[in-house]
């Protein structure tokens, strides 16, 4: 019922209308306007052209006040309604004016003149016997090529409909000799108001419906428009927008390049917030921290970069005071998750700035001082760019150091704390680079994680301790078990668990002689895909180690949640042994959960024998660190146990 009604009064048009639907109507009106007032002012200086002419042709001059007073009259006052009409029309067409009531009031005028003289000129024509052809086509003209209301055009047509039907019922006649209209009329008449009722209507509703279409259509190219350019959480610009108009302000003619500044902004702790406060409190912090970074840079560039990252094109006049407000401004909006507004700062030196490039850098100076509770603010500088460099050759060079087999494999042994015996090792990538030696991990192994290229380190992994093994076996050398850190990113970016199944395959390689390493850390990020990732490895034959147990704060959530083969304890635990009276309880209650839970125990991070004594007290199963060895070739580990200096377990010597 509530959707016929609402039918009922917008097809009738009772609703109110939005602003942009009332201005379609009128610029339709306006439109039509030009073609009906052209029409009537030709018509009507036909009129009076052909009438005077009459008048002069049969020599009725004497009778000018007459035909002026019943005719010219007429002509003339919608000839110069016409001509006000078109005037109006076209110059709000044109945008010279845009005075609405001034134009509705010309169109009331304009329309009450065509019925008028309809009315006026088919009375006459009607009391002669002639048809009424003018009234009709001026009812047409002004209410169906106009587009009114149906409220509107009822009372209007209604209203002249009934006018003239009351003066032709008060006249005789002429085809019957009586007084009123016959019924043939009558019915005709009324046929005629209906069907100019039915047009109304129809015109109505079609146009209106043309006008809220494109005004979905306008709104939904505004919103479009609108998220172009601007972020849709925090509602500053976003990123198009920064290096659109980024690029404009470089390459300014008046631009002072020497002035300019890359800011690039980082909420420190903002995913332990967000943890801890949820979505909702995270993003009422993003969009505070955005709105403040935009009022104190006003009239700069200012974009949310993602995440909780913020970037600013501004002058190095008073940036720095500015940051150090902004700082002060975020420690006041912290609760118990400590938060810090980190800034990275580049100052372009060359000549063609490059946008993206800008902000990598001021990026890089933030990401530097991370963790530093001391620092708020660095510029990037010459050390900086040092090492941006190496970060760009990494990321762009790590196909082809796979390729070109710089990627390089170093063991470091897994012992047994029982007999002090080698029972595994860890596989450890460093890159031996033509350019710049050999990098250790700390080199690449964070850039590859940045840019997710993590994995194909990883596969290449895989790919060399597979080989490694063959190649040990077919060559009667012993070999031990080999466990491989994989990256959270592993799963998400390859199907790694299908590689490693294929690789093993591929150089006949026994699964128990394959481990993998998940750092605790990559699980607590709540995906969705690693507890079935783990659970194939384990259905697949091959043990899970959870690495660097201790290193994060869900460690016992971890073990709850989640089955492993062996608990990698971290070597935090081991630094200050001799000094920290907590440490040896702690340890020893870690190694206890383990047994509990039917898990092997190995602290990494060993470098003294009073350490690996006391985890061999305790129960620990296996050790690792400096005081067995550092990771080295696989060759030269061999040459350590053929020395003696390190021995293999019995069970892996044929």
């Amino acid at each position: 019922m509530k959707k016929v009604m609402k039918w009922l009064t917008d097809g009738l048009g009772f609703e109110k209308q939005s602003k942009y639907v009332d201005d379609y109507f009128f610029r339709a009106n306006m439109r039509a306007s030009i073609y009906m007032s052209v029409v009537v002012i030709v018509i009507e200086i036909w009129m009076i052209i052909r009438l005077t002419n009459t008048i002069f042709a049969n020599n009725l001059q004497g009778n000018f006040m007459h035909y002026f007073e019943k005719y010219y009259i007429n002509y003339i006052v919608l000839l110069a309604s016409g001509i006000l009409m078109l005037s109006y029309s076209q110059a709000y067409i044109r945008g010279k004016t845009n005075n609405h009531i001034l134009g509705q009031c010309i169109k009331w005028v304009f329309t009450f003149v065509c019925i008028y003289f309809g009315i006026k000129v088919s009375i006459n024509d009607y009391s002669k016997g002639e048809q009424i052809l003018t009234f009709l086509t001026m009812e047409l003209f002004s209410m169906c090529l106009l587009t009114w209301k149906p409220i509107t055009a009822f009372i209007l047509s209604g209203g002249s409909y009934l006018y003239f039907f009351l003066r032709m019922n008060e006249m005789v006649a002429v085809n019957t000799g009586e007084v009123g209209t016959t019924l043939a009329t009558q019915i005709n008449f009324l046929t005629m108001w209906i069907s100019t009722m039915m047009v109304c209507v129809a015109n109505y509703n079609n146009t209106r419906l043309q006008a809220q279409k494109d005004e979905n259509l306008e709104q939904i190219n505004a919103y479009l428009s609108k998220i172009s350019v601007e972020d849709e959480l925090t509602g500053i610009h976003n990123m198009v927008y920064f290096r659109s108009e980024g690029e404009k302000v470089l390459h300014y003619v008046v631009t002072d390049k020497d002035n300019l500044l890359f800011l690039f902004f980082d909420i420190e702790n903002f995913k332990s917030y967000n943890e801890k406060y949820g979505f909702q409190a995270g993003n009422e912090l993003l969009i505070k921290t955005a709105h403040m970074i935009d009022e104190a840079f006003t009239g700069s560039l200012v974009s949310r970069f993602s995440d909780d990252h913020f970037v600013v094109l501004t002058s190095v006049d008073g940036a720095q005071n500015k940051i150090g407000q902004l700082s002060g401004e975020i420690k006041k909006l912290q609760k118990e998750v400590h938060l810090e507004l980190k800034c990275g700062a580049y100052k372009p030196t060359e000549d063609k700035a490059d946008i993206s490039q800008a902000c990598d850098r001021a990026r890089f100076a933030c990401n530097s001082i991370k963790k530093h509770y001391d620092r708020t603010l660095r510029f990037y500088d010459k050390s900086l760019e040092d090492k941006f460099q190496l970060k760009q050759y990494i990321v762009n060079n790590i196909d082809t150091a796979i390729e070109n087999g710089y990627i390089k494999v170093f063991y470091q042994p897994v012992v047994n704390t029982a007999d002090g015996s080698i029972c595994g090792l860890e596989a450890l990538a460093r890159w031996q680079d033509p350019n710049y030696g050999l990098l250790p991990p700390g080199a690449f192994i964070d850039i590859l994680e940045e840019y997710r290229q993590i994995y194909k380190l990883d596969m290449c992994m895989v790919e060399a301790v597979c080989k490694d093994y063959r190649e040990s076996v077919d060559s009667g050398k012993p070999f031990v078990p080999v466990s491989l850190n994989f990256s959270r990113l592993d799963f998400e970016l390859c199907d790694i668990v299908s590689y490693l199944c294929e690789t093993v395959e591929k150089y006949n390689v026994p699964k128990e002689f394959i481990d993998v390493e998940i750092t605790e850390s990559a699980l607590t990020d709540q995906q969705d895909f690693l507890p079935n990732a783990i659970k194939n490895l384990r259905s697949f034959g091959y043990k899970v180690w959870l690495d660097d147990f201790g290193s994060g704060y869900s460690s016992l959530n971890v073990l709850k949640d989640y089955f492993f083969d062996v608990l990698k304890i971290d070597m935090k635990f081991l630094t200050g042994f001799d000094k920290n009276e907590k440490t040896r309880p702690i340890l020893e209650n870690i190694v206890d959960l383990t047994k509990q839970l039917n898990m092997m125990s190995l602290t990494e991070g060993v470098e003294t024998k009073s350490q690996f004594d006391f985890l061999a007290n305790i129960g620990c199963n296996r050790a690792q660190g400096y005081l067995f060895s550092k990771p080295l070739p696989l060759e030269e580990l061999r040459k350590k146990i053929n020395s003696g200096e390190l021995k293999i377990s019995k069970e892996y010597l044929k």
